[in-house]
């Protein structure tokens, strides 16, 4: 009933996922214990086509507070599903469950002082919602205890930290540490502010984009430790236009990541278990001989602002920035964007993979993208004539 609060004590309880609710508005879920889910996979719930049920599953719910009086933990024993390093994903591929889901109709939900731990599959989905505010809530999906992201972490795939869809978004102080997106912004999508974070897996992302507007998005005041990958823009395959508009990542700084700091592009993925299948883009490339790389031609990129971002000691270089010959990248800034000690492998003294953008490069920014015009102060316009455009 309205201005119910239920409460979880502070204890552990043992459950089976498949839990399901909708329809309740104006109560509060307070979880001062943990909520630990079953890794009984066989015994898991399953619908009518056999794909499993979520965890949590929740619909058309409004003015709900999740929230602890402390910090609640649900529990997620991921572990099982993953399987074995390498062999896991191909038994289950993407038939696990997610810790959390928050459905469609759902508006003006406070999620707050919560512990999200190993989840089987996305962590935490709010899909088609308007009105979402996540704060001092953190996820941790790993298989090992270092401070990185080793292969074996890695294949833990699918391990989604924060996804959203809808609008009027903030999620803010919050840490996430996962072997995938740390904070996905799906389809559809607008006026979304994410600060404050601390994350470290496959990126502060916006995609996979396919057929949609993605518009109003800001990354700020970010700090990415050791991470995999950084900032990371990607459409997936498909005929039917999408956009991407009005971005911009500020203030962030990303630390010792393993691979491309900066990735403006097609997504870097595989859907099936041909792991260096290019949809659209391999996850081999470039590395692998003959993995391909496909920008798709219906993704727009418009209006993309990067400011005040510094990387520091990228094991690979600064990144890629990459748009279809028929569709290129449009208004794209790099303002004081700075690569402190850049790796060269594999595009050499060029440093980035840049492909069919209209860029400029101004501030500090170093170094410059080959397919920007240059303005930065360093230049002191000596660069600042050629084509901002490279259709190579």
């Amino acid at each position: 009933m309205p201005g119910d609060i239920f409460v979880i004590p502070n204890k552990t309880f043992h459950l089976m996922g498949g839990i399901q609710g909708s329809n309740f508005h104006s109560v509060v879920f307070q979880l001062d214990g943990t909520l630990s889910y079953s890794d009984d996979i066989k015994a898991w719930p399953r619908d009518s086509s056999g794909r499993v049920r979520e965890c949590l599953s929740l619909h058309n719910i409004s003015n709900v507070t999740f929230t602890s009086s402390g910090t609640g933990t649900m529990e997620g024993n991921g572990g099982k599903w993953w399987g074995f390093p390498g062999i896991g994903y191909l038994v289950r591929e993407e038939n696990r469950p997610r810790l959390f889901y928050l459905g469609g109709g759902s508006r003006s939900i406070l999620f707050e002082n919560i512990f999200l731990h190993n989840s089987p599959y996305w962590t935490f989905l709010a899909d088609g919602v308007d009105g979402l505010e996540v704060r001092n809530s953190s996820i941790d999906a790993r298989r090992m205890p270092d401070d990185g992201h080793n292969t074996i972490d890695m294949t833990a795939f699918n391990t989604d930290g924060f996804d959203v869809t809808g609008r009027n978004v903030w999620i803010h102080d919050c840490t996430v540490w996962n072997q995938d997106d740390c904070i996905a912004v799906k389809d559809g999508s607008e006026h979304m502010l994410f600060e404050r974070i601390h994350a470290s897996g496959v990126g502060l992302t916006i995609g996979s984009i396919s057929g949609s507007v993605v518009n109003n998005i800001t990354f700020r005041d970010c700090h990415m430790h050791n991470t995999y990958k950084g900032i990371y823009m990607k459409f997936r395959g498909g005929d039917t236009p999408g956009r991407i508009s009005n971005v911009l990542y500020e203030n962030i700084i990303i630390d010792n990541p393993e691979q491309w700091p900066i990735w403006i592009g097609p997504a870097q993925q595989s859907d099936s278990v041909e792991l260096c299948a290019a949809h659209p883009c391999s996850i081999c490339w470039p590395e692998l001989k003959g993995a391909e790389c496909n920008p798709p031609a219906a993704g727009s990129y418009v209006n993309i602002t990067l400011r005040n971002v510094t990387i520091n000691n990228p094991k690979m270089s600064p990144g890629v920035i990459l748009a279809n010959a028929t569709n290129p990248m449009v208004n794209v800034t790099f303002d004081s964007v700075v690569v402190n000690n850049p790796g060269a492998k594999p595009w050499g003294d060029k440093y980035y993979e840049c492909q069919n953008v209209h860029g400029v490069a101004t501030g500090s920014t170093s170094p410059v993208p080959p397919c920007f015009k240059d303005l930065t102060s360093a230049s002191k316009g000596v660069n600042g004539g050629g084509s901002a455009v490279a259709m190579s």
